[in-house]
């Protein structure tokens, strides 16, 4: 029969009980664990130079080349152990392949960040007698424990996104599971393994078995910082949004400065275009880029500068509202603006006041149409419309997370202050001039002071929490 797993990994962090797990996988007919195989400071154990032959320096080089040599080289089924800070590339490797067993070792993070602490202080990692225990108070630290648990979370997340996107599962172990003989043997079971134990590894001693009130100083501090730790996350603002790309084709540079404008839909893109072209007297910008031609530009611009431009949450959706909504130009979404009428009672004129302007549609009538349309885009960004979430509403933050993949923007600008920001821009590329910025560089804000009131800000708030909260946005004036 043809076994499922070539080779296993135990993800696991310091001080969650991974060397007593690795020490019971051992004592199993047919499994062979190699420590922490891709601990950048050693190989497989603090003591050792290679695994199965394979140097340190040969495993740097290439960490295909000692997986391969785990898996074929190991008498029956052989694995490792894996932290978070240990080789990436690795991870990359292993955390899609569906022939590598997943074992995910987990501790209560409080409980790891105080073995932590006190395996730091007293130098001893490992215990076999307990006549050699060494006992230390430490002192706890809030803002160290968050920066803990954050690390913690995150790889987590890491796991079970790469298990979720392939198809996988894993086979989960709680720090309190290592004393139970069963809990050992159905890891066996997973692992495909016919061998089974009668007792567990007694080699290995837990340190610190005592309460925190002897291990750590400022225990009630302790007790009053983690009341005050917000676990489930409750004043999160939820996402909903769905993920996205870079958007790299929609890049602009300057026809010869090193400067490169990574655009937010929806933000004053035709006044930056015009501002790159006159900072080369006129010349054509750069634009079409795609990720390969990007990575040329970049090598070829040696002290590149790439900036973006925030856009005020109300504007840039009263933008959107005009452009692709209201207006029924080459820009228009005609059938979001069908279902906007139809569906989300939004009560849009049946001419394009931007072609007519005198067919009867009046402030009055702009602030209920475009207000409705704030309405709908609170239910759309949060998952509860059947209609798309356009670039051009979508979060600024969620496009900026997006760009993560090819490079984050060195400025994040701001229009209300652009022309100041593009100074500083200019300066950094050696510029002591500049061209003139355009006065006006959202044309549809006259549109938009004419109707905005407190309901309208609020309306706002309420749809683009999220940038509120991340960009510190206030009213719109």
């Amino acid at each position: 029969m043809t076994r499922r797993f070539d080779y296993f990994v135990v993800l696991a962090e310091m001080r969650t009980g991974s060397n007593f797990l690795e020490a019971n996988i051992n004592s199993f007919e047919g499994l062979t664990c190699h420590g922490e195989a891709f601990n950048g400071a050693f190989i497989g154990y603090p003591n050792k130079d290679n695994i199965l032959g394979v140097s340190q320096a040969e495993r740097d080089a290439d960490p295909v080349h000692l997986i391969e040599t785990i898996k074929a080289k190991t008498p029956g089924l052989g694995g490792f152990r894996y932290f978070s800070d240990h080789d990436p590339r690795a991870l990359e490797i292993f955390l899609k392949d569906p022939r590598c067993a997943k074992i995910v070792l987990t501790r209560n993070p409080v409980d790891s960040y105080v073995s932590l602490l006190i395996a730091k202080a007293t130098g001893q990692w490992k215990l076999t007698n307990v006549k050699h225990a060494r006992h230390h108070k430490v002192r706890f630290d809030p803002v160290e424990f968050e920066a803990h648990l954050a690390r913690l979370q995150a790889f987590q997340v890491t796991l079970m996104n790469g298990l979720q996107r392939t198809g996988q599962t894993a086979f989960y172990v709680a720090y309190e599971d290592l004393q139970d003989l069963d809990v050992m043997n159905g890891l066996a079971a997973f692992l495909e393994c016919e061998d089974r134990i009668t007792a567990l590894d007694d080699k290995l001693k837990r340190q610190n078995p005592q309460g925190f009130e002897t291990k750590v100083m400022n225990f009630d501090g302790m007790a009053e910082a983690l009341a005050r730790l917000d676990r489930f996350n409750l004043n999160r603002t939820p996402n909903f949004e769905p993920r996205r790309g870079p958007q790299v084709p929609n890049y602009i540079a300057a026809p010869r400065a090193p400067l490169l404008f990574l655009p937010l839909a929806g933000g004053p893109t035709v006044a930056l275009k015009t501002w790159l072209s006159e900072l080369d007297d006129g010349s054509a910008i750069q634009e079409g880029f795609t990720q390969k031609t990007l990575r040329q530009w970049k090598s070829a611009m040696i002290g590149h500068r790439s900036f973006t431009v925030l856009r005020h949450p109300l504007a840039r959706a009263h933008t959107a509202f005009c452009t692709h909504i209201l207006a029924t130009g080459t820009d228009s979404f005609p059938d979001i603006r069908t279902a906007l009428s139809r569906q989300f009672n939004v009560p849009l004129p049946e001419f394009d006041p931007f072609r007519d302007p005198d067919a009867g549609y009046d402030a009055t009538a702009h602030r209920t149409a475009f207000l409705a349309f704030l309405q709908f885009l609170k239910r759309n960004l949060t998952g509860q419309t059947g209609i798309r979430v356009d670039p051009s509403w979508a979060s600024q933050l969620a496009l900026l997370q997006g760009m993560v993949d090819v490079g984050l923007p060195d400025l994040v600008m701001r229009e209300e202050r652009l022309e100041a920001d593009l100074a500083i821009l200019a300066a950094q590329i050696g510029r002591e001039t500049m061209p003139a910025l355009s006065e006006v560089t959202d044309p549809h804000a006259a549109w938009l002071s004419r109707i905005v009131d407190a309901d309208v800000q609020s309306a706002a708030k309420d749809a683009y929490a999220r940038d509120f909260t991340a960009f510190g946005f206030g009213d719109w004036a």
